[in-house]
């Protein structure tokens, strides 16, 4: 009985103690992440210069977005598709295609190289855009330009960081360069602690190659991490949008063809001073950020 009594004191007293570990946690999360949405959400119904106080202005934010800002319809918003459906799912299937290639070879090797696909991720959109401008530079003492006429591929330099058609596409190029951060890494931890007997018995039972090996258990081996990789590439596709001004110098970029939400918020909050409104946008790109996270999610849900 006195056992039964210990163990029982036990157990109430580890209950006890989960809540108090979390606690830190969620006091971090509560005033870093849900305070900063509650007050954006707030501040997008007013009119605030971040001078004088806010004033409510209700639904105007919203509806002068979506009805009167012709450079949000007209460029931002098809920019930031453009961008987040070639950078999300091309980045992700890089991400997925490099941690298998690199499960396939020795440890040593496959430590150096996976430092070096993920170190880009760690040197921020700055240090990319600094690095990228030499690459870029729009006179003959430009890298890219240099070769090119070296080979006689073009006669005089490209303008490439001032050609409106050519600054979306680099942006997709950069940013698809620095993409092998967290995800990358967690699906490459998934990949490696698959258990090899699956592999043995899946071509016992009628599997014939790789292609089919990854299929039918590689990835449903690790969906977990998939899910994991899935949604941070979601939320860094939305969130690197800015590297076009990093490129360029300029916000907003020549022509508006390298703008994107990021940048459209930057450009009203911290430029013009208008905080309801970048608040409003923001707003929105969290609303679509969620959508996509909520449709990634159910398409790696575990099915019953």
């Amino acid at each position: 009985m006195t056992r039964k009594m210990e163990t029982g004191k036990k157990l109430k007293a580890a209950d006890m103690s989960v809540p108090v570990m979390l606690a830190p946690y969620a006091l971090l999360f509560t005033v870093f992440i849900i305070l900063p949405i509650l007050i954006a959400v707030i501040l997008s119904f007013t009119a605030f210069n971040a001078v004088q106080p806010p004033k409510v202005n209700g639904l105007a934010n919203y509806v002068a977005l979506l009805t009167q800002d012709t450079e949000f319809l007209k460029y931002v918003f098809p920019n930031t598709v453009k961008f987040a459906l070639i950078v999300g799912p091309f980045g992700y299937m890089l991400q997925f295609l490099l941690a298998w290639a690199l499960a396939q070879i020795p440890k040593g090797l496959r430590t150096v190289l996976a430092l070096i696909f993920y170190s880009p991720s760690m040197a921020g959109g700055v240090v990319s855009a600094v690095i990228w401008k030499v690459v870029f530079t729009g006179d003959q003492y430009g890298y890219l330009n240099h070769i090119l006429q070296q080979f006689h591929i073009i006669e005089k330099p490209v303008q490439w960081l001032q050609d409106t058609s050519l600054i979306l596409p680099i942006m997709i190029f950069v940013t698809l360069w620095s993409s092998m951060g967290v995800g990358f890494l967690a699906m490459l931890s998934g990949v490696l602690n698959i258990d090899p007997q699956l592999y043995e018995a899946g071509y016992i039972d009628g599997i014939k190659n790789r292609f089919q090996e990854i299929i039918y258990i590689t990835i449903p081996s690790m969906k977990p991490l998939m899910l994991f990789g899935a949604v941070m590439a979601i939320v860094n596709t939305f969130s690197t949008g800015k590297i076009g001004v990093d490129l360029t110098g300029a916000n907003p970029t020549p022509g508006y063809s390298g703008s994107t939400m990021v940048t459209h918020i930057e450009d009203y909050g911290f430029l013009q001073y208008d905080m309801g409104y970048a608040n409003a946008i923001a707003v929105v790109l969290l609303i679509i950020i969620y959508v996509f996270s909520r449709v990634v999610n159910k398409f790696f849900a575990e099915k019953d």
